[in-house]
């Protein structure tokens, strides 16, 4: 069973930057799309982000764009989720999750393997 590694989490101050990475841990995972979800406490999953499998094309939250990049790591055939000007309400645990799935990519419901989440947290 493929599973998917999460790294990167942890306290930041406002208006800092974060780096998340996730990779599968067999590198011969195939995938569509890996992407970037979080939760908040007493708060339904929401996407963040996410990038097709060669890199060419990503996605993003309205919340997050222009502050949040998502790029490949080719080596380990996983993403990483770089995350400035950080707000506290960036807050949540961040969710590493693959589809094979064309359309709705904004929805969890769609992604079929998770990560175990990375718990990044803003202060202000």
């Amino acid at each position: 069973q493929v599973q998917l590694v999460e790294s990167g989490g942890g306290l930041v101050q406002a208006g800092g930057p974060l780096r998340l990475s996730c990779a599968p841990s067999l590198r011969s995972f195939s995938y569509y799309v890996m992407g970037w979800f979080r939760q908040a406490p007493g708060k339904e999953r929401e996407f963040v982000a996410c990038m097709r499998w060669d890199g060419t094309k990503a996605w993003y939250t309205d919340s997050v764009q222009g502050r949040f990049t998502i790029s490949r790591d080719t080596a380990k055939n996983g993403v990483y989720l770089q995350m400035n000007s950080l707000k506290p309400e960036d807050t949540a645990v961040y969710f590493c999750a693959t589809t094979k799935a064309y359309s709705n990519l904004n929805d969890p419901t769609a992604y079929d393997y998770w990560g175990q989440g990375t718990q990044v947290t803003v202060s202000s």
